[in-house]
């Protein structure tokens, strides 16, 4: 399932998420841009080796991508849930929970892949802090899903908690999955950073202060 929108009204633009995405996409086309060797260079110093860890890494990593479906997934779901988490925070304070959460997710790669000694690299941290914010913030939010059907695709309206707590459950189980089988030299998705950034986002945005116009609307919608 792919989610294309929400039903979920915003009260300013999305500047920073915009930005981050175009940094995002601007640090993947220098990727693109170096030879073979270049690029495992670069991915090895600013990616989250858990063997060799670097506490830089925690934030630069978020900005690295292995590739296009890694990049367009990623910035795919941060446009669909990150502008109204911006919306709701405003652009300083998300930025702050924006990279919480990343660092959170790094950190918890690190606790549970100890003797790994791949570069873990991507936004997948962050991006999954911005949605455990929005199942907290918008769990009666409808999600327009893209669901592919044999050759044919159709969309349906979902409900945030619904597609939302879906997701999770998935990363949950491919994480313990994976850690039954895991070895310092595998590769693959690094599910716990996914678990680790949700579970920040969760906590973080009962505690960040909201903008007041945000708490006004909200007031008024739920009258």
């Amino acid at each position: 399932m792919l989610p294309l929108w929400d039903s979920e009204p915003r009260a300013s633009r999305p500047y920073l998420t915009q930005a981050l995405i175009a940094l995002n996409a601007a640090v993947f086309g220098y990727e693109l841009w170096l030879d073979e060797f270049s690029l495992s260079h670069l991915l090895a110093g600013w990616g989250v080796v858990p063997r060799h860890f670097a506490p830089h890494t925690l934030v630069s990593s978020m900005f690295l991508h292995g590739g296009w479906t890694h990049l367009i997934s990623n910035l795919w779901f941060l446009w669909v849930f990150g502008d109204n988490i911006e919306d709701t925070l405003g652009r300083a304070r998300y930025l702050v929970f924006y990279l919480a959460c990343g660092i959170t997710g790094g950190l918890a790669h690190v606790v549970l892949n100890p003797a790994s000694i791949l570069p873990a690299i991507g936004a997948s941290g962050a991006i999954s802090g911005v949605m455990g914010a929005y199942l907290i913030l918008f769990p009666r939010s409808r999600i327009t899903t893209l669901v592919p059907l044999f050759l044919f695709a159709t969309t349906i309206d979902v409900p945030a908690l619904l597609m939302i707590g879906y997701w999770f459950v998935v990363q949950i189980f491919s994480g313990i999955g994976d850690f039954t089988q895991a070895s310092a030299s595998s590769g693959g998705t690094a599910w716990f950073a996914h678990i680790g950034g949700f579970l920040a986002g969760i906590v973080l945005i009962q505690w960040m202060p909201r903008r007041p116009r945000w708490r006004t609307r909200q007031e008024y919608r739920w009258r």
